[in-house]
């Protein structure tokens, strides 16, 4: 089994700052891999055991992010592909989704399962995978809790919805939305750092990807942010600690009489 797995680098701070296009800068900002993604990187290590699948991570980024895609393979990861071109600076999901699926056909065209973060905390979109799968023409599942089993190109999920949890099948290949579980993510041996140092961590720019640059970055992006701004501190509401039902009633009916609600 070839598992493409896309990861991706978010601001370690809540002091975010942005750029003249409204669009979130990132240089000279401390990053962490998206929480999302090391869940998925989980779920693909769990394959790796179980099927001796091979793991190529994917991730869209400054030169940087090689540090980040060295991390992933100190913990199990196999290869790493850095998609890096300041062309692509300022790319929407859409044209982030493009990119990322253009690389993917050409550095592992024969992937078998694709594993995504839920959700990036820099945007909380959950548009980029299935993107991404919308533009390789592959089936999707989404809010992903885990992966239970894979047989005869067959994998079966769990899934957690609104309403309920549900198992579900899918047929390979197909692209999968992780969420976060409730284990704690393994950490690197010695032995995996060492093989971090010592990997080659391949680059490809927009050129290698034959992509036409009026669809990349800002430049292929159909989003536009006309505004962006830090929402409102709100103060906290008062407390009443009552020790019976008429009591907090009274106290009740007095603020709402006090703010005008009430005329009587």
């Amino acid at each position: 089994m070839k598992i493409a797995l896309c990861v991706k680098q978010v601001p370690d701070t809540s002091d975010i700052k942005w750029t003249e296009n409204n669009t979130m800068q990132r240089d000279g900002v401390e990053s962490i891999i998206n929480p999302y993604d090391v869940y998925a990187l989980e779920q693909a290590l769990k394959l790796k055991k179980e099927l001796n699948a091979e793991i190529t991570v994917f991730t869209m980024g400054p030169l940087q992010a090689a540090d980040m895609l060295r991390d992933t393979i100190a913990v199990g990861a196999d290869k790493g592909i850095l998609i890096s071109d300041k062309k692509f600076a300022g790319a929407d999901t859409y044209a982030t989704g493009k990119t990322i699926s253009a690389a993917i056909k050409k550095e592992l065209p024969d992937f078998d399962l694709i594993l995504c973060g839920q959700f990036a905390i820099d945007g909380d979109t959950a548009q980029t995978g299935p993107c991404i799968a919308s533009l390789l023409d592959i089936p999707q599942l989404t809010y992903v809790r885990e992966i239970n089993d894979c047989n005869d190109n067959i994998l079966t999920a769990t899934r957690v919805l609104d309403d309920g949890i549900e198992t579900v099948k899918v047929q390979l290949p197909a692209l999968l939305c992780i969420l976060k579980s409730d284990f704690e993510p393994q950490r690197a041996l010695i032995n995996g750092i060492i093989k971090a140092q010592n990997a080659e961590i391949k680059t490809v720019s927009l050129d290698n990807l034959g992509l036409n640059p009026e669809d990349a970055g800002i430049k292929g992006s159909p989003t536009y942010v006309s505004k962006a701004f830090r929402p409102e501190v709100k103060h906290g509401g008062e407390k009443f600690f009552c020790l019976e039902n008429r009591e907090g009633a009274e106290i009740l009916y007095g603020k709402i009489k006090e703010i005008g609600v009430l005329n009587g």
